[in-house]
């Protein structure tokens, strides 16, 4: 499957006012929030880990990063596309899409909120390059960090987010919030959203 084109970063100094600090229990109106303008706005319904079917549970509740479990299931290497990305100062948030890197194949959508400030330079650049999936920067700059996933959701796709996953109708799948610490601090805002996956060894 061919990946969308990444957009261009955009700079606007003023967003929303909950654009200004990172919440520790942030919240999927609040990153959608980042980006007023875009359509692929699906139907969550909140669920806790034990009315999540196969293999979403195993793929979802977890304290490690989106990006190592993703590539574990699916046994190779993701890439990462940017839709959309915002910033203010120091605060940075992005659309994504993770794709396969061997068949191309979109297996997971994404927004990130990013406290810059809370991260060192050179992690900093990378992250704004936008060239390598959030979890490779952190793990291989070993940055010192604890990922608390705060919230389970079911997912009703819309048109968009199908087209994205190559589905010719609409399907649920399943998905997550979580905050990325760096030591007691919160850093990273994430909301992750996987493409329906069928049973498969894992």
């Amino acid at each position: 499957m061919a990946l969308l084109a990444p957009l261009r970063q955009t700079e606007r100094p003023a967003v929303s006012p909950r654009f200004l600090a990172l919440n520790p229990t942030p919240t999927a109106d609040g990153l959608y929030s980042l980006f007023p303008e875009g359509r692929d706005r699906p139907a969550l319904t909140p669920v806790t880990p034990e009315e999540m079917p196969e293999p979403y549970r195993k793929l979802l509740v977890h304290t490690h990063h989106m990006t190592v479990t993703v590539e574990g299931f699916y046994g190779q290497s993701v890439n990462v596309t940017v839709l959309d990305s915002v910033r203010a100062g120091d605060t940075y948030g992005r659309k994504i899409l993770l794709s396969l890197k061997e068949s191309g194949e979109v297996v997971q959508f994404g927004i990130i909120e990013v406290d810059l400030a809370a991260l060192t330079p050179p992690v900093r650049d990378e992250i704004l390059a936008g060239q390598t999936p959030l979890g490779r920067v952190l793990i291989q700059n070993n940055v010192l960090r604890s990922i608390q996933p705060v919230g389970f959701f079911r997912v009703e796709l819309d048109a968009a987010m199908g087209e994205w996953f190559g589905l010719c109708e609409p399907q649920t799948t399943y998905g997550r919030l979580g905050v990325i610490f760096t030591g007691d601090r919160p850093a990273i805002e994430v909301l992750e959203i996987l493409a329906p996956v069928s049973l498969r060894a894992s």
